[in-house]
């Protein structure tokens, strides 16, 4: 017998949904206390998996490179794990001075879980860790390319997590994935938040679901080079920073901007660095190979070293060759230079002064609309504060690898695999997610004040100059008719106001 592999997909979706409804309602009962104990299990656990998980990962995606595979893993169980070490997210969150609570944090419920091929171990720890400090159940959709490694990486977390008392089936996968079966998941009741990392395919079909939806990938991120730079460190930082992975990092450059008065300078120090400047011939010849005569990106093109890119493209790159620059000039809806290009790649922009960078920067940023990240390198504060003022961007880094920078490694932004974007009109934040955003926050109100004290307040006569209101002087039976009598004096007056 045969078995629809859609409908398999779809009906294993519904059971695993409605067992993770079950087993968040027990979860919700955990303490904060009680749930920082298995992160930090989980963490610990994984930790010891790392390397395995990160040549697994490689193996089977064959994007990137291994020790920066490693490298990420690390990050999420070492930083991320430190970044939560502390933080409150369930429970009450806010006291006054007598005692009372003011906010409490309260799980949503059951998540949907998409992550990339780019990263599959370290995003799926990630957001199994983040789920697991804010209370709530996660269901997990593999990735195609990555089946293997993310079923293993699920495997041990789920391990780690029920020997440490996590209910069963607060974590689980969807080991039979098809596009049918992730729709089926992220539309059912049990369902509360959509999380998507780098699955643009999905996103269409995500934001259908009508559930809240949290979405993180890259975008067409600009790199500034300002005259006032350390020209020499800013260059180290982006052929570093695009070349960690091999150019698949979420923030990481996607284009360079240089200010004309230090181009010829900045030009040298990337040569130094191993950077080389393509002539025309190459740069047509990696344009026509980079994506399908349909637009479709060429996976078996992403996230490989510069000089396999360039053979694949047909040329040969000189010997040490870490980056590939193409120079560019104009912003162009049929130049696939500007476009979001997964690999060691950047196109190279002049222009003649801070402004004119700003004005390319902010057409770059606009060109996808997705505002993810923006670099700048520079001495001058006040440059640096029009950037900061005036670019469509979900995060501005400064003097710092994007790569690193953005995922928080090398700043003090929240340590995250999934990096947001409010700019492209998906998804419901720009953060760099934290349990927080997998928590809605629940307001306590004390009354401070009786009910004729507030409507008196509303209805305040004297500021019109003439007599008190009525009624504040009323023997007790005769308030109620007075108050209800001011508040309609006051909506009526209100009604007039908003006419005139």
């Amino acid at each position: 017998m045969i078995a629809d592999k859609d409908l398999l997909s779809m009906q294993y979706a519904r059971i695993l949904a409605e067992n993770a409804r079950e087993a968040q309602k027990k979860l919700a009962a955990f303490s904060q206390e009680r749930l920082d104990e298995i992160v930090e299990h989980v963490a610990g656990e994984m930790e010891e998996h790392a390397r395995a998980l990160a040549v697994m990962s490689f193996e089977e995606t064959d994007y990137g490179r291994r020790e920066d595979k490693l490298a990420e893993i690390l990050f999420v169980c070492r930083r991320v794990r430190q970044a939560l070490r502390g933080m409150r997210c369930v429970g009450p969150l806010k006291y006054d001075a007598s005692g009372n609570i003011l906010e409490v944090g309260v799980p949503r419920g059951v998540i949907a879980a998409l992550c990339p091929s780019t990263s599959p171990v370290s995003t799926t720890i990630y957001k199994a860790l983040l789920a697991i400090k804010s209370g709530n159940a996660i269901i997990f959709t593999l990735h195609p390319r990555a089946e293997r490694c993310m079923g293993r990486t699920l495997d041990l977390i789920i391990s780690a997590s029920v020997a440490c008392g996590l209910p069963e089936g607060c974590i689980s996968y969807l080991s039979t994935t098809t596009k049918s079966g992730t729709v089926e998941l992220m539309r059912h009741p049990a369902v509360s938040l959509v999380l998507i990392t780098g699955v643009a395919g999905m996103l269409d079909a995500a934001e259908a679901a009508g559930k809240p939806l949290i979405c993180g990938g890259t975008g067409n991120g600009p790199a500034f080079i300002e005259r006032s730079a350390d020209v020499r460190q800013a260059v180290r930082d982006i052929v570093f920073s695009k070349t960690f992975d091999c150019g698949i990092a979420p923030s990481a450059e996607q284009c360079v901007v240089v200010d004309a008065r230090i181009a010829e300078e900045t030009r040298r120090a990337f040569e130094a660095e191993g950077a080389w400047f393509m002539g025309e011939k190459e740069t047509r010849a990696l344009a026509e190979v980079l994506f399908h005569h349909d637009g479709r990106r060429r996976r078996d093109l992403l996230g490989i070293d510069a000089p396999t890119l360039a053979r694949r493209a047909g040329f040969e790159a000189p010997a040490g060759t870490k980056l590939l620059i193409a120079e560019r000039k104009y912003v162009s809806d049929t130049d696939v230079y500007n476009r979001e290009l997964l690999a060691p790649v950047l196109p190279w922009y002049v222009e003649d002064d801070w402004m004119h960078a700003c004005e390319k920067c902010i057409e770059l940023l606009l060109f996808d609309r997705a505002g993810h990240t923006l670099v700048i390198h520079s001495r001058d504060a006040e440059v640096i504060r029009q950037f900061a003022l005036k670019k469509p961007v979900a995060r501005l880094l400064v003097n710092t690898p994007a790569a690193l920078g953005g995922m928080g490694a090398t700043t003090e932004l929240f340590p995250a695999m999934t990096l947001g974007s409010g700019l492209a009109g998906h998804g419901m934040t720009s953060d760099n997610v934290s349990p927080m955003n997998l928590v809605y926050i629940r307001r306590v109100g004390y009354g401070v004040r009786s009910a004729d004290e507030a409507l008196c307040a509303l209805y305040d006569r004297n500021r019109e100059g003439r007599e008190e209101a009525p009624g504040v002087q009323a023997e007790p039976e005769d308030r109620l008719e007075t108050l209800r009598r001011l508040l309609r004096e006051a909506v009526r007056a209100l009604s007039d106001a908003e006419q005139k």
